[in-house]
């Protein structure tokens, strides 16, 4: 009996282990000599298996939107956040403390004899200053004042990028102290920035200054030394 009579004639008949299925050859070709057509491009192949990971689906997106992260803990840390509160929070104390200390200073020293703190080692003595920090400079009231508005544009500019919480106190000690000599150059007489500067902070052998020039002075110094320790505002260290 040959095969094609025993599929036909023999009911639940089942080919041998080997022998092609029926309508097959043994190399796969349909009886009308043709071969399976192969898939279309860019179609997997029936028996194709799926790469390893495919069905995992695509890689997770962490909470801050940066694909293929997954918020894994090993995804490089970020500069943290700006320090502009930090900034502002150093200058408007030291504004408001050397505003303070005028108003009382005008309003209680001004005219009156000088008055010993430390004996003649440090004095509280009023006097209006038409120059800079120290009394450098007088008669020179409106160069100062644009200096001063120069400085707060460029402390405006770095707080752009400011990272750094040393580089927050300094900068905010520089604007406080500009904004408080500025307010003085500005309201005071003899008129807008033209005004003179009120200095009561009196040690012996040395120039009379207010708060405002010790923040200006602190904050510059401050600034020189985290410059010569490589800190940059953003955060950075260089390590030269």
């Amino acid at each position: 009996m040959t095969k094609a009579e025993r599929t036909i004639g023999t009911p639940g008949f089942e080919p041998a282990a080997g022998e092609p299925a029926d309508g097959q050859h043994s190399d796969g070709r349909r009886p009308d000599g043709d071969r399976p057509a192969p898939p279309a491009a860019g179609e997997p192949a029936a028996d194709a298996v799926p790469p390893a990971g495919a069905a995992d689906g695509p890689d997770p997106v962490d909470p801050d939107g940066e694909p293929g992260t997954g918020g894994d803990a090993g995804a490089a840390p970020g500069r943290g956040k700006r320090r502009m509160p930090a900034l502002l929070g150093v200058a408007a104390l030291a504004y408001l403390l050397d505003i303070v200390s005028k108003t009382l200073v005008v309003h209680h020293l001004e005219g009156r004899p000088a008055i010993p703190v430390l004996g003649s080692y440090l004095q509280l003595w009023a006097t209006r200053n038409s120059g800079a920090a120290f009394g450098i400079g007088q008669g020179m009231t409106i160069v100062f004042s644009v200096i001063a508005l120069i400085v707060i544009g460029v402390i405006a500019r770095l707080s752009r990028k400011l990272y750094s919480v040393p580089w927050a106190i300094a900068l905010g000690l520089l604007l406080g102290g500009a904004l408080g000599n500025l307010t003085d150059r500005i309201f005071r007489s003899p008129g807008v920035f033209r005004g003179a500067v009120v200095d009561f902070i009196a040690p012996k052998d040395f120039a009379v200054f207010n708060l405002a020039d010790s923040a200006i002075v602190c904050g510059g110094v401050l600034i020189v030394w985290l410059s010569f320790r490589g800190l940059d505002p953003d955060g950075t260290l260089h390590r030269d």
